[in-house]
């Protein structure tokens, strides 16, 4: 049984910085892509950012790059989202994901992942 579990978010204001954690349990997930998704009140699920296996490769929507970063330590089983210069337009519900598709590299649609954590709140006020 795949586990995935967030955590690291809070009320932060706007300028402020939080660091999502995603720990994973049940299954090995060094070998394969882990994605962040965040979906904000009355909004469809977006993709924030993904990161390979060897986390050589990283891929970013528009609308963070430059200000989130993502990256991974396998053998804590942990993937990460450090968020800087956070918006209001941040505040979402974050989840993280698992492609168990060892042809993956971090993919940006969200029907590509696997697993998804139950997600951890974020809140930027103005």
């Amino acid at each position: 049984q795949v586990q995935l579990v967030e955590s690291g978010g809070g009320l932060v204001q706007a300028g402020g910085s939080l660091r999502l954690s995603c720990a994973a349990s049940g299954r090995t997930f060094s070998h394969y892509a882990m994605g962040w998704f965040r979906q904000a009140a009355g909004k469809e699920r977006e993709f924030v950012a993904a990161v390979s296996w060897g986390a050589r490769r990283t891929l970013y929507v528009d609308s963070v790059k430059g200000r989130f970063t993502i990256s991974r330590d396998n053998a804590k089983n942990t993937v990460y989202l450090q968020m800087n210069s956070l918006k209001p337009e941040d505040t979402a519900v974050y989840y993280c994901a698992v492609d168990y598709d060892p042809l993956n590299i971090g993919q940006s649609r969200d029907v590509e992942y696997d697993y998804w954590g139950q997600g951890t709140q974020v809140t930027v006020s103005s």
